[in-house]
């Protein structure tokens, strides 16, 4: 077992802790679950530190450009005449990987502070955590298919109890819609899935092979497959390709998520406690654009660049349409929840624009919004838990009542409408700059798509100042009168150390953006030129 193993599987291990210990144990559920989280953090820092640049390491259709790889043979299965099945136990990173687990595993350290307020069945709750952080890990890390779906699939199960069982009043109704919408997109997933496997053959076995990284190469695809880039084969009227390409784009996209699948998102986060709302926004959005990244566009590049004009469409619509909806919000919560939807719209754009600044603007706009979404979920969190309020109208003039708080609420929001000096800044300006360069560079996108985007700026800008005002300033007024006025202390000091570093990291990258395009540009760029030699 290699290190990425470790960092995949550790949370397993103290899940079973947590579920073998008695409940007379349940306070110290909590710092078993945190101890992993912060393992993992180290354990993620430390392949981030040790991660190797250069033009050794630029492919994405090449095992051997992928780092702390681990290959074992898992499942075995003798076919007779039909040859053998071969599925393999593989992982390992390259520069987008290795950045979505250094995100992830920050965001779940601050998903186990924030479960601090989880006051029934700490077993279940602690252990559902801890195998949902075990399953975002494992997605970022696989290059088998199989193992990837497996990882996909197993994110769901914990993340449907987390909202239905420690959800609000109608986490029932949040949890099944997230549960279908997830699975429907999945289901056809895993169609794909096996036409891609019975269409591809590992050129050292000759078998069919599951194996992300040769289903990237055309060569070892059979001609008479399905999936074969000769093949003229169609499925409902249209080109095979052309269908698996957009099955799988649907079940990336309904994580992203991008309008119109985005209908489960504010529920789910209205009705999610916290931490759960945390790791939605936080990482589970963020799988939706990486797999878009390795699967739609590794697997499937050139219908993923005959489609380029759509998909910029869909990210143009997802950033105006989020936008518009977040300024309508009386409930702040719902309001963050349709401002991740127009963040996230600046993803699929840059994605779209299939150029340098563009993908690579993408990846820093993930994991800049994975920051500042825990950041600002975790705000609402603290306020809810001391007036179960989250309705914008009901507060006046917080900022004379909570100094601390209001500080780390303006960082938030300023640092998410795209202010200089923070890490969105930099994600949305390089989105933008690649949809307004790939007029030029590619011809892809018209330069209207960055216009817009431009606008969803500036609509962003409205609901975050017009909330800051709202609740803010002036004199201090609040639904609940005095009795609200003593419940609203100021920040404790768990929840400072909670937000310091969120505030740190997202300065830190505006700053210093080298942080991550370092580790990310080589893969970027031969994904660019991947894409545009096929």
């Amino acid at each position: 077992m290699n290190i990425l193993s470790l960092l995949i599987f550790s949370p397993l291990l103290f899940g079973l802790l947590v579920l073998v210990l008695p409940d007379s144990l349940r306070n110290l559920f909590r710092y078993i679950t945190l101890f992993a989280t912060l393992l993992q953090l180290v354990l993620s820092v430390w392949l981030y530190i040790h991660f190797k640049t250069g033009p050794n390491f630029a492919g994405i259709s090449n095992e051997g450009q992928y780092q702390y790889v681990e290959k074992v043979h898992w499942i075995g299965l003798n076919l007779g005449g039909m040859g053998k099945m071969q599925i393999d136990y593989f992982v390992g990173v390259d520069g987008v990987s290795i950045l979505m687990l250094v995100m992830s595993s920050i965001v779940m350290v601050i998903a186990a502070l924030s479960s601090w307020e989880i006051n029934k069945n700490h077993k279940g709750y602690f252990a559902l955590f801890l195998l949902l952080d075990m399953a975002v890990t494992g997605v970022f890390c696989s290059l088998d298919f199989f193992l990837f779906y497996i990882f996909y699939e197993l994110m769901l199960l914990p993340l449907y109890f987390l909202i239905g069982i420690w959800g609000g009043v109608r986490r029932e109704y949040a949890a099944i819609k997230f549960f279908l919408f997830t699975l429907f997109g999945s289901v056809f997933m895993l169609l794909v899935m096996l036409g891609l496997y019975f269409s591809v053959k590992d050129p050292a076995t000759g078998y069919h092979t599951f194996n992300i990284i040769q289903m990237m190469n055309p060569a070892n695809y059979d001609k008479d497959s399905i999936f074969s880039i000769l093949s003229h084969q169609t499925l409902l009227g249209f080109p095979a390709r052309t269908v698996g390409f957009i099955v799988l784009f649907i079940a990336f996209a309904i994580k992203v998520p991008v309008v119109p699948l985005h209908t489960w998102l504010p529920d789910a986060h209205v009705e999610a406690p916290t931490p759960v709302s945390i790791i939605l926004a936080g990482v589970l959005l963020k799988i939706g654009g990486y797999g878009i990244i390795r699967i739609c566009l590794g697997i499937f590049p050139e219908v993923a660049t005959s489609g380029a004009f759509w998909l910029g469409l869909l990210g143009v619509i997802s950033i105006l349409y989020g936008a518009l909806n977040a300024l309508a919000q009386r409930d702040l919560k719902k309001l963050i929840a349709y401002s991740s939807v127009s963040h996230m719209g600046f993803v699929l754009l840059g994605i779209a624009s299939q150029t340098a600044e563009g993908v690579s603007g993408a990846v820093m706009q993930m994991v800049s919004h994975g920051f500042l979404s825990t950041m600002l979920f975790y705000l609402v969190g603290v306020i809810y838990n001391r007036v179960h309020n989250r309705d914008i109208y009901s507060f006046r003039g917080l900022g004379t009542l909570l100094p601390r708080y209001t500080v780390f609420v303006m960082i938030a929001f300023f640092a998410s409408l795209g202010l200089p000096g923070f890490s969105a800044f930099i994600a949305e300006a390089f989105s933008l700059l690649g949809a307004f360069n790939s007029h030029v560079f590619n011809g892809l996108l018209p330069t209207w798509m960055a216009v817009c985007g431009s606008v969803g700026i500036l609509l962003s800008a409205g609901y975050f100042l017009w909330t800051l005002q709202r609740m803010f300033f002036g004199e201090t007024h609040l639904k609940g009168g005095d009795i609200w006025k003593l419940a609203l202390t100021d920040l404790g000091k768990r929840e400072m150390i909670a937000l310091v570093p969120l505030a740190l990291l997202t300065l830190a990258l505006g700053v210093m953006p080298s942080l991550a395009f370092d580790k990310i540009n080589d893969s970027v760029l031969a994904l660019i030129q991947f894409m545009h030699t096929k």
